[in-house]
């Protein structure tokens, strides 16, 4: 099955997380120094092995002095003409049903 993780949608918003870190002259270690996190988990999500959620991604955009609202709206913009990938809402009415249907 196609993880939602890779996707096109996703590398764009990896490009995104990894140009505004660069933008800032920042290594993942400095980054992570602000996130009290350690460089390999940086790497992990800029790598796309480990997802975000928004209370996560919000960090990360002030540790970068970037506004989270521009952030999506720039990202909105690249993701604007790209198809929604149908496997990620096909993979998650599987999983449901699955667990619906114990046999």
């Amino acid at each position: 099955m196609l993880k939602s993780i890779h996707t096109r949608h996703n590398d764009v918003f990896l490009a995104m997380l990894r140009s505004s870190r660069e933008a800032q002259r920042l290594r993942q270690s400095d980054l992570a120094i602000r996130l009290g996190r350690d460089q390999a988990t940086i790497s992990k999500v800029e790598r796309g092995e480990r997802r975000l959620d928004v209370i996560e991604l919000l960090a990360w955009l002030r540790a970068l002095d970037v506004d989270f609202s521009a952030f999506m709206s720039e990202l909105n913009n690249r993701l604007e003409g790209l198809p929604i990938p149908d496997a990620m809402f096909r993979a998650r009415r599987v999983a449901r049903s699955r667990r619906r249907d114990p046999s």
